[in-house]
Parts: structure tokens; C-alpha cells; sequence
């Protein structure tokens, strides 16, 4: 059995560890919760209670002060079983899935979580378990806001790439009224600046100095027009988001924070404008006229316009 197969069927807490980076993030794991539950598509499933096993593991962050021993500073078991128990009594639902999906994005509402790898199984279907498995980050979680009714509403970006020719032209500020109109917010992406990069030889020195020099084309970009706010953490995306400003991304902190960002491609603006679409659940990506995306990448073709 290859090792790809045996993390297949181990705890979600095997499938955490063979994933995290070299950092990785404390975790805490529930394991073997069993709850009896009306579920399921077929017609054999309705009136009918089954065994559904649930094991999941939340990576966390922590928490900014001392423990000091008090439960409020952590996220708690309690906080999984509540988020299952949640789910299971909000509807009867067909689908594992579409379980799994809630409890995931639920127990992401927590302050401290920060990837949640949800397994869940059905026990009286057949001789074994039937289930299925999901791992679901807060940065894929769109953010939400209220609206004038008071009501939640997912709030879903419009991610731009700008090329220099773009930044560069007389009408970068029509083009950037027309993105405000379409009435999203806007997060605008650059690649690299139009002048030399140094270059060093050694990868992990390169990666940052192709990051800064992103950056700085970033700003070079927002003196061009005051709407235009760089910022750098998900945090500050997302109040600005919120706050109905025009973003210009600064990519280091979160590349360089982050477990999964494309590692290879630290000069590559658009590698890097596609995985922050991807972490903001943008609404659509676009992209200069000539411009595609590299054969191979993983991009919802509802994404892309012109």
C-alpha cells in the first residue's frame, strides 16, 4: 500500500501533518463521534435514523496572550460537537457532503481556527463505513458582511491583474472608475516592476527580494491614483473589503505565511493573482487582454472575463 493510499484512509490528523508546512500549526481532533441522525438521498434512508461517525481535526493558531490555564482562550472541543450538533439540526439533508461543507465552514467561523479536515462516515449502509472527507481553510471562507437588512451576505471579490502597460497608461483612472462600478470590491494585483531585479542566486533570498519587488510595484501603482490602498495581511483585506476601499495587494506577507502559495513562482504576478483569487472566494479574475493562464492551472473557467 503506497503512502498516498494509507493517508487516504488514516485520522484527518495524518492527512494534517503529511500537509503542513515546516512550521506547522498546533491542532486539536475530535475522533470517533458517533451521533444517530436521519440523513441521506434514497428512499430506504427516509423515517430512518442512522450511525454517523465523525472525526475532525481543526488547526489553530494561538491565541495572542497567555493561556493561563482558562478554557476562553482556546478553542474548544465543545466548539466542534456544538458545530456538528449545529448542522444536524438546522435540516435533513442528502447529502454527506454537503454536511461535511457546513460543519467545516462553521467551525471556520471560530477565531482561532485556521484549516478544518472534516471525515464523515455512515455505519449501517453496508458491511463497512461509507463517508466521505474534506479539508477546508479560513482563507478559502468568503468573508461576510450585513447588509441593509441586517442579513449575512457572502461578500465575493473582483480580483484584477494590471499589467505594467496597464498601470503605465492615461487611462488607468477611467479603467479603474469602470472596476468601481461594477460594484464589488476590487482587489488589484501587479507582477513585477518595469526595471531590473537583483539577482542573488540563492532561492530563498531570491523569493523575497522578487516579493519586495512586487511590492514595490504595488505602490508605485497606488501613488498613481489615492484610491488605490496597499495592504498586506488577510486581515486588512478584509476590513478594506468591507470598507468599500480599491486594494492593491502586497503579497509577502501572506506568500511567505502561508503553507500552500506557490513557492516557485515568487516573480510569476499572475501565479500569484490566481492563488489569491482562490483565498479571497473571488467572484471573477481578470486579466489583460493576451493573457491567459498557464496550461495546467486549477481555475473555475466562471472566473475568467475579459
Amino acid at each position: 500500500m503506497t503512502s498516498d493510499i494509507r493517508l487516504a484512509f488514516a485520522h484527518p490528523e495524518a492527512r494534517a501533518e503529511a500537509s503542513a508546512g515546516a512550521n506547522p500549526r498546533d491542532r486539536i481532533s475530535l475522533r470517533d463521534h458517533v451521533v444517530e441522525v436521519e440523513i441521506g438521498a434514497f428512499q430506504a434512508e427516509r423515517g430512518v435514523r442512522q450511525r454517523l461517525r465523525f472525526n475532525v481535526v481543526v488547526e489553530v493558531r494561538p491565541h495572542p496572550a497567555p493561556l493561563e490555564d482558562d478554557v476562553d482562550r482556546i478553542l474548544s472541543y465543545d466548539r466542534i460537537t456544538e458545530a456538528i450538533a449545529a448542522e444536524l439540526s438546522a435540516e435533513r439533508l442528502n447529502l454527506l457532503e454537503t454536511l461535511a461543507e457546513r460543519v467545516a465552514e462553521r467551525i471556520l467561523q471560530e477565531p482561532q481556527s485556521m484549516r478544518a479536515f472534516v471525515r464523515i462516515e455512515k455505519l449501517d449502509r453496508g458491511p463497512g463505513a461509507l463517508g466521505v472527507e474534506i479539508m477546508r481553510s479560513r482563507a478559502s471562507q468568503p468573508l461576510r458582511k450585513l447588509d441593509d437588512s441586517g442579513e449575512e451576505q457572502a461578500v465575493h471579490p473582483l480580483v484584477i491583474y494590471l499589467d505594467n502597460a496597464m498601470i503605465d497608461a492615461p487611462d488607468l483612472a477611467a479603467r479603474l472608475d469602470a472596476f468601481q462600478s461594477e460594484g464589488a470590491p476590487v482587489i488589484l494585483c501587479v507582477g513585477m516592476p518595469p526595471q531590473p531585479v537583483a539577482e542573488t542566486g540563492h532561492r530563498a533570498t531570491q523569493r523575497r527580494i522578487d516579493l519586495l519587488a512586487i511590492e514595490q510595484n504595488a505602490w508605485r501603482l497606488a501613488s498613481l491614483d489615492p484610491r488605490c490602498v496597499v495592504v498586506a495581511s488577510r486581515t486588512e483585506i478584509d476590513w478594506a473589503m468591507k470598507h468599500g476601499q480599491m486594494i492593491v495587494w502586497a503579497p509577502s506577507k501572506l506568500i511567505l505565511d502561508s503553507t500552500d502559495s506557490p513557492d516557485a513562482a515568487a516573480r510569476d504576478g499572475l501565479a500569484l493573482a490566481l492563488w489569491l483569487a482562490e483565498h479571497v472566494a473571488a467572484r471573477e479574475l481578470r486579466l489583460p487582454e493576451g493573457l491567459s493562464v498557464p496550461p495546467g492551472s486549477h481555475v473555475p473557467q466562471s472566473w475568467l472575463a475579459r
